[in-house]
């Protein structure tokens, strides 16, 4: 859908603080050409809101519990995600990767005057190509991906609604198109992103990529058993098989112990 260039645009503000959000709205309330048309509370429902209504622009808290503000665009798809303003109290490292990558942001706590110079910046960049600002969000999630802490939670759909499921229950992750079904004890659930941002969000020391389609929660191997021309099959808790492939055999035998 193209947008009037003429309508005020329509921003969704994500905190998990509610002061901070009241606070927020209320500086925008004097911008004629922006609307805040939602406000969410934690990164699962900015997921969702997100992909329900499409808002022009987000304002996104890059520290909540859960599902950080990193999360939520790796959730959406960074190819997918509105113009956003990450909104931090982050250390120097993440604030000069904002730089490096021409991303905007607002440093806790703002003033008026800040925001104001952030929205110029936003106005003008409404119209750049959506493939350049995936871009320069995609460079920024490997720039602070070194910093952020691993997952406990990911986000996953299950029927129209948005869950958070606990990571150590999960027992493997498959690819499915250009997202993920991931399998607990006997059920599973799609999570929107793919294979590669799932597996960016967890905990390698737990968690290891045995071929291009599937991901493996080590503790929930029950057996290990060779396989063609020197791969393993790994027999998972609650029955699934998942082999490996030689790109990411080494890795396996490595965390596994295995000697060869």
């Amino acid at each position: 859908m193209t947008r009037d260039p003429g309508a005020p645009l329509r921003a969704l503000i994500v905190d998990d603080e509610p002061l901070a959000r009241e606070l927020l709205a209320s500086m925008l309330e004097g911008e004629p050409d922006v609307r805040v048309a939602g406000e969410c509370g934690d990164g699962a429902a900015a997921v969702e809101w997100i992909e329900s209504h499409a808002p022009d622009l987000v304002f996104l808290d890059v520290q909540m519990p859960e599902l950080d503000g990193f999360g939520v665009v790796q959730a959406v798809g960074a190819d997918r995600m509105p113009a956003t303003v990450f909104v931090t109290a982050y250390d120097q490292y993440a604030l000069r990767a904002f730089d490096a990558n021409a991303l905007d942001y607002l440093l806790k706590p703002f003033d008026e005057g800040r925001l104001a110079r952030t929205l110029d910046r936003v106005r003008r960049r409404v119209a750049d190509p959506a493939a350049e600002m995936a871009r320069r969000v995609e460079s920024l999630l490997r720039a602070v991906e070194g910093r952020r802490r691993y997952a406990t939670r990911l986000v996953v759909r299950s029927g129209v609604r948005t869950r958070l499921v606990p990571v150590d229950g999960i027992v493997w992750i498959e690819a499915e198109g250009k997202h993920s079904r991931v399998h607990l004890a006997g059920e599973s659930h799609v999570a929107q992103a793919g294979i590669g941002a799932v597996e960016a969000q967890l905990d390698p020391a737990h968690f290891v990529r045995a071929h291009r389609g599937a991901i493996v929660r080590i503790e929930q191997i029950r057996e290990i058993q060779p396989w063609f021309k020197g791969e393993y099959l790994l027999l998972m808790a609650g029955g699934a098989q998942v082999t490996t492939s030689a790109a990411y055999r080494p890795r396996v035998r490595d965390l596994l112990g295995l000697s060869s």
